[in-house]
């Protein structure tokens, strides 16, 4: 055993009994290293996906419904399908003020949606879309106030017409009986006043009833449209490579629901031209759908899966549906309107199945990878590199 000079100050070691070391009670925590936790990239997401809700889809829904509604309106302002044109023009606005209350409810704060009215980016859809959205509004409020005006105005016009009579005649009385200075005034001249103000409220409204309708009707298609442009000039991988068919898409959708919503709305006797659209917009909707999913491939397979590929089955089914029942049931009150909710549930539906699966999209890697590589192997195959400076090549 070696010494050492220290070893008198050191403390002594203590004797175990039986050769065994004793248990430790209440050692430290903090005493081990915890520990290490691994992790890596894979399987995370590289974009980031849309913090969207609810709202947002149906505020693409509701936009597309007013936009469709709008120049449905116009179309019977020139045919001369009256009640038909007051459906379409009630629905517009109830559509563009539950849509605008989505978008609010999203933005989380009103006075955000009015920051984007203090300047105009024609190259931000949102900026553009924004403006679309409020210029649209601004029209078909006007179009709905000169259509429940003038029915106001129009049913006075007898008892007008009447006290007009009474007025004329009451004030050649009272001319005659003035001058001489028997009688007191009368109200005959407030009865003309109020007459000949009447007619100029009515004419007024007949004047502003055309260019309100005409402003309507240029705002229309861009709001049913814009939606679709807003979607695929993001980096999510569904919407953008769907950039070519989803603005067809998105308005032959909201087509279909604005004939449905007209369909449901107003008799079936001024319906007709209404009925022909909803099975051509029908039609191209499905044509559009079909195609979206030939160019997506395999990057489309959210469609498929989960929620999204039972709201994505739904529209398909509801909307060839719908318009079937608008050509072969549409002429009776009751097939027409089943005809239209099916028409406007289908649009619902591709609404919600196309965001949900655009998130689905960008959640998962493989989605933005896949596509990447692909696009790299093609202009290998071209000559150029991969960093090499070139215009990319469309798969």
């Amino acid at each position: 055993m070696t010494t050492n000079p220290f070893d008198e100050v050191r403390p002594p070691t203590p004797q175990h009994r039986g050769g065994r070391r004793k248990k430790r009670r209440g050692a430290d925590p903090n005493a081990t290293v915890p520990e290490a936790q691994f992790g890596s990239y894979y399987g995370r997401n590289i974009v980031k996906p849309p913090p969207w809700k609810k709202e947002i889809p149906a505020y693409l829904f509701l936009g597309g419904l007013a936009g469709a509604s709008g120049l449905i309106g116009a179309g019977a302002h020139l045919t001369g399908r009256f009640e038909l044109r007051r459906n379409a023009r009630l629905a517009a606005i109830a559509a563009a003020a539950a849509g605008g209350a989505a978008l609010v409810v999203d933005l989380g704060r009103p006075e955000r949606f009015l920051n984007m009215m203090r300047t105009v980016k024609l190259t931000s859809p949102m900026s553009v879309g924004s403006w679309i959205l409020v210029g649209f509004s601004t029209f078909a409020g006007g179009a709905v106030m000169t259509e429940l005006g003038r029915p106001a105005l129009a049913s006075s016009e007898p008892n007008m017409l009447k006290s007009l009579v009474q007025a004329v005649s009451g004030s050649a009385q009272y001319a005659a009986e003035h001058s001489r200075g028997l009688v007191p005034p009368t109200e005959a001249p407030l009865v003309l006043a109020k007459a000949h103000e009447k007619s100029a409220l009515l004419m007024v409204l007949d004047f502003f009833d055309p260019l309100m309708s005409a402003g309507t009707a240029f705002f229309s298609p861009p709001l049913a449209a814009y939606t679709a442009v807003l979607l695929a000039d993001t980096a999510v991988p569904l919407w953008n490579q769907a950039y070519r068919e989803l603005p067809f898409l998105f308005v032959a959708s909201a087509t279909a629901a604005g004939c449905g919503m007209a369909m449901v709305t107003t008799n079936p006797a001024q319906t007709a031209p209404v009925r022909q659209l909803a099975a051509i917009a029908a039609g191209v909707e499905a044509g559009a759908d079909v195609a979206m999913e030939r160019r997506l491939g395999e990057e489309g397979q959210p469609l498929h899966e989960g929620a999204s590929g039972r709201l994505h089955t739904a529209a398909r089914v509801l909307t060839v549906a719908g318009g079937i029942g608008a050509v072969l049931c549409g002429r009776g009150r009751l097939g027409a309107a089943v005809s239209g909710l099916a028409l406007m549930a289908g649009s619902a539906c591709t609404r919600f199945a196309v965001v949900s699966a655009g998130i689905t999209s960008a959640q998962d890697p493989i989605y933005t990878v896949r596509p990447q590589r692909r696009r790299a192997a093609a202009r290998q195959t071209e000559g150029m590199g991969v960093t090499q400076p070139g215009q990319d090549i469309a798969i």
